[in-house]
């Protein structure tokens, strides 16, 4: 694939969805394929509880959070602020291979690359909130991966991430649907608030007093960069029920660009710490990945 030919290069893809819905197996999914496609991937594992995502990238050992490389929350004494109180971006968040130790990151020879943002479970109590982590996710810029590389952002399950403006810095967005009532509401949910951003609705900011602060947050907007959203729909066992999901997001104004079918393979590798592997599912992520190059020209 030529340089030209690559849509993707230097773009931010986010990965939503409900909780369980498999946002993790399709960003792994993603990155292996752009990666044989072509492709130099970052994958930033801004899920603040969820673990193993190196493993199923095929690394041995998580990075070093880079939480940790930020100066640590705020709510333990650190560094980084929650973007809902102090919207202001963070300091050096645009950061080049060459200045950062090499623990804070994984990679490997095709051009794949992982940081992880940070994990709250030993942050210990009263220091649990992961605002930091979301702004990490929301301002971090990695030069020096060569070329121009495809981000891949996977973040925790729900819809804080929205009021923390860390879909503003989205490109689009890939939501992960389960077959699941909830999974389906809550990818109408994310439709409905990426397109009220896109209409310019400006983000709450009575609990802020101080008016450089309000106009940040109201900037941050202002200049979202977030385009559309796609939905994938995950674990479907067959074409009834593949039909049906799809019938339900279509009456909501959602557009489906792919299907995974639920497959023991998948399952297993991440209960066993090991790369993801499964040959039908890597088989249907490359079909999803060509229809979302096709939307995303419209």
């Amino acid at each position: 694939m030529t340089e030209e030919n690559k849509i993707f290069a230097n773009k931010r893809i986010g990965i939503l969805g409900k909780g369980g819905s498999g946002k993790s197996t399709i960003t792994v999914l993603l990155a292996k394929a752009l990666r044989n496609y072509g492709y130099q991937v970052c994958v930033l594992d801004a899920d603040s509880t969820n673990v193993g995502i190196h493993q199923a990238l095929g690394f041995k050992n998580p990075p070093v959070s880079l939480i940790d490389y930020f100066g640590g929350p705020i709510f333990s004494g650190g560094k980084v602020s929650c973007p809902v109180d102090d919207p202001t971006p963070l300091p050096g968040a645009v950061i080049h291979l060459t200045d950062i130790p090499k623990k804070y990151y994984c990679f490997d020879q095709e051009g794949l690359f992982l940081f992880q943002l940070g994990k709250i479970g030993d942050k210990g109590p009263g220091a649990g909130c992961d605002g930091p982590i979301s702004k990490i996710a929301r301002d971090l810029r990695v030069k020096g991966i060569g070329g121009q590389p495809v981000t891949l952002i996977d973040v925790k399950a729900g819809l804080e991430d929205f009021a923390r403006g860390v879909i503003t810095s989205m490109d689009w967005i890939i939501i992960v649907v389960d077959p699941t009532v909830a999974s389906i509401q809550i990818a109408e949910d994310i439709k409905n608030l990426v397109s009220r951003i896109k209409a310019g609705e400006l983000p709450a900011t009575q609990h802020l007093e101080n008016p450089e602060l309000i106009e940040e947050a109201k900037r941050i907007y202002k200049d979202a960069r977030i385009k559309d959203s796609f939905v994938l729909l995950n674990r479907i066992k067959d074409e009834k029920m593949e039909d049906y999901i799809s019938k339900e997001l279509k009456e909501r104004g959602l557009r489906v660009i792919g299907v995974i079918h639920e497959g023991p393979s998948i399952s297993l590798s991440w209960l066993e710490g090991k790369p993801l592997k499964g040959a039908k599912a890597e088989k249907d992520i490359m079909d999803a990945i060509k229809r979302l190059e096709q939307a995303v020209k419209e």
